[in-house]
């Protein structure tokens, strides 16, 4: 993939096929300059976000944790320093994202692989703990993707995912929308000529469910909300789920038979 960002999001977002390829295509060009922009769209207090994100996960010894949409390893890395005895895996489906975060790995307790998060090759009920940094949104489909972390998981296992966040009621929607568009546009045209680049950020949660409906969402498919930051405003949330001791029973997912250790991410370390 090489030359300028010229995709679209109004032809890609539409469907689960085309949205999985913008994201992609979309990530392969922002790589270089992920940890910078995420810092800059975020006014500085990204990092902090996610610290939060791990000081309210559970005190476990030796959890199995997997971090969906990883990108450069920024929670797979505070993962490892609050589990040292753990086994942290990061996924993602763009490989110069994955170089990256190979590349700053200096814990022996870590490793990536390239994986879509609606179709992970982990064994069912294995993971203790699933996190996220902007990963829900950008899943090309949210349903599939919360039934797959719901069968990676353990009965009673966490989820915690960050993310932008869509308020409830059509006049919040269209401020926070237009805000957005506006100041991730400016810093697409700034670094890639080209505005689309991060205002898919405002046309991808255009397009989610708002907070009251995400939680729906979740406590359909066998979880149930354990907390919730609000963050900038609610413009973030940090949102955590709890699977319950019978959402298995419930949905009875299809069974998969490669695991972590198969694809060089081990679920033993």
């Amino acid at each position: 993939m090489t030359g300028r960002f010229v995709l679209k999001i109004g032809d890609h977002l539409e469907s689960a096929e085309t949205k999985k390829y913008y994201v992609e295509r979309n990530f392969f060009e922002v790589a270089p300059r992920y940890d910078f922009i995420t810092r800059a769209l975020s006014f500085g207090r990204d990092a902090a976000w996610k610290r939060t994100l791990i000081s309210l996960l559970p005190s476990y010894e030796s959890p199995v944790c997997v971090d969906l949409a990883c990108g450069t390893g920024d929670i797979a890395f505070l993962l490892a320093g609050k589990y040292p005895h753990g086994c942290i895996a990061g996924v993602d489906i763009t490989e110069p994202m994955l170089n990256i975060a190979r590349d700053r790995n200096n814990h022996p307790n870590v490793s990536f692989a390239n994986q879509d998060m609606a179709s992970l090759d982990i064994v069912s009920e294995s993971v203790d703990i699933v996190t996220g940094g902007y990963a829900l949104r950008n899943a090309p489909d949210l349903g599939t993707a919360i039934d797959e972390i719901s069968r990676v998981l353990k009965p009673c296992g966490v989820g915690a995912f960050l993310d932008f966040s869509k308020p409830g009621g059509k006049i919040p929607q269209k401020i926070e929308y237009w805000g957005l568009r506006t100041w991730t546009g400016l810093w697409g045209t700034l670094l890639h000529r080209n505005h689309e680049v991060y205002s898919y950020i405002a046309e991808s949660l255009q397009r989610f469910p708002d907070r009251r409906q995400l939680r729906d969402i979740f406590r359909n498919k066998g979880f149930s909300v354990v907390d919730s930051r609000l963050f900038f405003g609610g413009v973030t949330e940090l949102l955590m789920v709890q699977k319950l001791r019978h959402a298995s029973e419930n949905s009875a997912p299809a069974e998969h038979d490669i695991s972590f250790q198969q694809r060089s991410v081990a679920t033993t370390c």
